[in-house]
């Protein structure tokens, strides 16, 4: 296992504004850090580069340097040791491995992100459910294009796309 200090950062986006793609479809153990180099979230995945791309819209603003150890067979255990391990070796629970925990690993939820006015059109008893899934829609459209400005302001490239689906509900995950 190799300590979380001698690995490399590598940037959340390269020059030419894309992802670790050389991560797709590897398995591994991450950690995530952000402008300051600050670590930030420690996580494992059957796919480091689909989680990467997940961290980033969810946590635009803090996804600025990666580190990563991958290995070739899938195991939890494997897996779950390194995680703990660098954990330790931080010296602290990153908040992303604490009480923001949800941030980093659910789907946005774009009701806790709505405007005075969007939760009162919301919350207003006269409208019907349609009128509620649109006003849903609106307000994840807007969250999806907050995030993509700033995707776009760091340099990023690659293509995203959220899951239509979802955002009738209310949640911003990409597809």
């Amino acid at each position: 296992m190799t300590n979380l200090t001698s690995l490399e950062y590598i940037p959340y986006i390269d020059e030419n504004g894309q992802l670790p793609e050389y991560l797709q479809g590897k398995i591994g153990v991450y950690a995530i850090f952000n402008q300051e180099k600050i670590l930030q979230f420690v996580g494992y995945s059957r796919d480091v580069y689909l989680s990467l791309r997940q961290h980033l819209v969810r946590q635009v603003q803090q996804c600025y340097w990666v580190k990563v150890q991958t290995i070739e067979r899938p195991s939890r255990t494997v897996l779950e040791n390194i995680e703990n391990a660098w954990i330790t070796e931080n010296g602290s629970i990153p908040l992303g491995n604490g009480e923001n925990k949800e941030q980093w690993t659910q789907p946005i939820n774009v009701k806790t992100l709505m405007t005075p006015e969007e939760q009162a059109r919301y919350q207003n008893p006269a409208i019907d459910e349609l009128a509620q899934i649109a006003i849903l829609k609106n307000v994840a459209r807007r969250i999806e294009a907050e995030i993509f400005q700033v995707l776009e302001t760091r340099g990023l490239q690659t293509q995203m796309r959220f899951n239509p689906k979802l955002k009738e509900e209310g949640l911003l995950d990409l597809k």
